[in-house]
C-alpha cells in the first residue's frame, strides 16, 4: 500500500497570523487561521519564514514527524488537540488545537497526522 502524501502551504501574514492556503475552501477565511499552538508549531518548523510547505499524510513516511490526537473536541468546538512530541530529534511536547478544517483536508479527524517540511 502506498501512503497518500499531499502538500499544503501555510502563509504567515504581515499581522503575524498563520493561515492554511486552501483554494477550494468555501467557508470564511477566519476558519483557516492556525491558532492555539498550531501557529507556534509553524513558527518553529518555518524557522522564521513567512511561508511553509508541509507534506501531510495519515501514514508514516520517510523523515516525517507525527502529530497525535490526544483529545477529540467533536462534542465541543470541533476538531481536536494534537501533540507534537518531538521534531527532528528535539523534544517539544507542543500541544495544538486543529479545528474542523482538518476534516476538510483529511475527510476525518485522523488519530495521527504525519508531516515533513518540503
Amino acid at each position: 500500500m502506498t501512503t497518500a502524501i499531499h502538500t499544503y502551504k501555510f502563509i504567515k501574514e504581515d499581522n503575524g497570523r498563520w493561515y492554511i492556503d486552501l483554494p477550494d475552501w468555501q467557508g470564511v477565511k477566519a476558519d483557516l487561521e492556525m491558532v492555539e499552538g498550531a501557529d507556534t508549531m509553524l513558527d518553529y518548523v518555518g524557522e522564521g519564514r513567512n511561508e511553509v510547505k508541509l507534506l501531510l499524510a495519515e501514514e508514516p513516511f520517510e523523515g516525517s514527524a507525527v502529530l497525535q490526537l490526544i483529545e477529540d473536541y467533536k462534542d465541543h468546538v470541533g476538531g481536536g488537540i494534537y501533540l507534537l512530541g518531538d521534531y527532528e530529534g528535539k523534544a517539544l511536547d507542543q500541544q495544538m488545537w486543529l479545528c474542523d478544517v482538518t476534516k476538510f483536508v483529511f475527510g476525518k479527524l485522523p488519530p495521527f497526522i504525519y508531516f515533513k517540511k518540503q
